[in-house]
C-alpha cells in the first residue's frame, strides 16, 4: 500500500465537512446572518455560497463543462447552496471513477486571480486545490462562529476524518 493520501479519500473528508456544516447551519439558521467579510462576502450565507459555488466551478472546469457564473447561482436557501456541493461531488466522483482520466494531464486557466506561472496545472493539482479550498474556508468559518459566541465543535482536521485509518 502506498503511503499517499488519495484524492478519493480527500473527497470523503470534504463531504464529511460539508455535511457537518449543512447540519450545523440547519440547526442554527441565525448563523447564516452573521457578518463575515471573508473573500468579499457579507454574511456567512454568502460565504457558504462562495465555498460550494467555487467547488462546483472547479469541478466544471476539471470536467471541461460550461462553468456557471457565481452571479447566476442561488443566494439561498441553504438547501439550494448545498445542492451546488452535491453537483460538484457528482462531477468529481465521475471523474475519479473514469479509468481513462490522466490525472497528470495539464490544463491551462487564464483566470485573473492566477499569475501566469500558476495558470497551467495538472488535473490532480486542480482537484486537490478544490478540496483544500473548501477545507480551509470551513476552518475559517469555525473560527468566525466561535469568536461570534457560537462554538461549532467542528473537527475539520484530517486526523478526525473517517476516510482514513
Amino acid at each position: 500500500m502506498t503511503p499517499a493520501i488519495t484524492l478519493e479519500e480527500l473527497l470523503v473528508w470534504n463531504q464529511e465537512s460539508a455535511a457537518y456544516w449543512k447540519s450545523h447551519l440547519d440547526a442554527n439558521p441565525k448563523l447564516l446572518e452573521l457578518p463575515c467579510g471573508i473573500g468579499g462576502t457579507a454574511t456567512v450565507q454568502d460565504f457558504v455560497k462562495h465555498i460550494w459555488g467555487v467547488e462546483l466551478r472547479w469541478a466544471q472546469r476539471l470536467a471541461v463543462l460550461p462553468v456557471a457564473d457565481l452571479k447566476d447561482m442561488p443566494a439561498g436557501p441553504l438547501d439550494a447552496l448545498f445542492d451546488l456541493h452535491l453537483k460538484a461531488v457528482k462531477i468529481f466522483r465521475g471523474l475519479l471513477a473514469d479509468p481513462a482520466k490522466s490525472w497528470e494531464e495539464t490544463m491551462r486557466f487564464d483566470l485573473p486571480f492566477l499569475p501566469p506561472e500558476a495558470q497551467t496545472m495538472s488535473r490532480r493539482k486542480l482537484l486537490g486545490h478544490a478540496l483544500f479550498h473548501s477545507q480551509r474556508h470551513w476552518a475559517q468559518l469555525g473560527t468566525l462562529v466561535r469568536t461570534a459566541g457560537f462554538p461549532s465543535k467542528f473537527k475539520g482536521d484530517l486526523i478526525f476524518t473517517q476516510a482514513l485509518l
